[in-house]
């Protein structure tokens, strides 16, 4: 009988002695690799006590410019936040939040956030792009396996809340993280008032069914354009909107005053909430100042926190919360 080592046939024509091929091997540490950051997707969801997503079926309507500022009003009020800006193709949290040029630090084998205003952490594909005119052209499965790893290799820490920022649309993004992350307790969908984006916004309620992500309520942005002004103590004043529409308005006894002009037209988030029986978390005004913070990378909440934006925000926030307290959600399961 003889003792040489038996020889194996690799089915791809490569032969080993006692040992996996070189594929095999690969494919090996591959399977680990993935059952590793399964168990640190779950182990993530426990750290983190609430996850947000947040849509739009149309892009344009500021839905980067709402998650940034959920966040920050939520770290406003005391909570440890972070923001997964899941948008691999067109990243723009990073900038919003001052943190152009900014750099992830990686260390032993797990990737730590960067920290923006009021010490939120933010993970973005922004930080990993040399150039930032650079297109990321991925397929579909890289684009979904850099989602994946962006989950269960960063090192979160615990947090109260985790809004996660996604591309306009329905796609594989926001499946992949209904899939991916656990216990999510439901999406905010952001919308503006005309009837285009209300037409999208649609989509995305309807969305959440197959996620069987409960829908925490719909958003209006670029809601109205307050002005503001003063003239002579306690007169009335007809100013000229939009279209011909005339707002009547009355000075306090200091002569000031202010009238919100509807500059998208006014009201359409609502209706589309209450005709999907989803709640309607609140409006948020047309602010010239969030193009300026978004440019500047500070936020409005950061440079006025205690302005009309800021409150508005502040508003949402807690209809978001009220309705995370009595919302279920049944989650799908990871894979």
């Amino acid at each position: 009988m003889s003792d040489s080592p038996v020889t194996t046939h690799d089915p791809k024509g490569a032969e080993s002695a006692e040992g996996p091929s070189a594929q095999q091997q690969k494919q090996m540490e591959s399977a680990y690799a993935n059952m590793k950051r399964k168990m640190a997707m779950q182990e993530i969801g426990k750290k983190i006590k609430h996850k947000i997503m947040v849509l739009s079926g149309k892009g344009g309507v500021g839905k980067s410019t709402v998650s940034t500022g959920l966040a920050l009003s939520l770290a406003q009020q005391g909570h440890t936040v972070g923001i997964l800006d899941i948008d691999i193709t067109g990243p723009n949290v990073p900038k919003m939040m001052g943190l152009d040029g900014k750099r992830l630090h990686v260390e032993q084998g797990r990737i730590h956030p960067a920290q923006g205003h009021l010490g939120v952490k933010v993970i973005s594909m922004a930080f990993l792009l040399e150039d930032e005119d650079t297109p990321v052209v991925w397929r579909g499965p890289i684009k979904l396996g850099a989602i994946q790893q962006f989950i269960g290799d960063v090192e979160w820490g615990e947090l109260d809340y985790l809004v996660i920022d996604f591309p306009p649309g329905t796609s594989d993004e926001p499946l992949t993280v209904a899939q991916s992350l656990p216990d999510i307790d439901g999406m905010v969908i952001v919308t503006t008032p005309q009837d285009v984006a209300l037409l999208d916004s649609r989509k995305s309620i309807t969305f959440s069914e197959s996620l069987k992500v409960p829908v925490l309520g719909v958003v209006e942005n670029m809601s109205g354009y307050t002005i503001s002004g003063t003239t002579t103590p306690e007169i009335s004043l007809e100013i000229a909107g939009p279209g011909g529409k005339k707002h009547k308005v009355t000075s306090d006894k200091d002569g000031k005053f202010n009238v919100t002009l509807d500059i998208f037209k006014q009201g359409g988030g609502k209706s589309t909430a209450d005709e999907f029986g989803v709640p309607f978390l609140g409006e948020l005004p047309f602010d010239p100042g969030f193009v300026r913070g978004g440019d500047d990378g500070v936020h409005r909440i950061v440079s006025e926190p205690d302005g009309a934006s800021a409150i508005a925000f502040a508003k949402v926030v807690e209809a978001i919360k009220s309705q995370i307290g009595t919302s279920e959600s049944q989650g799908l399961e990871i894979i």
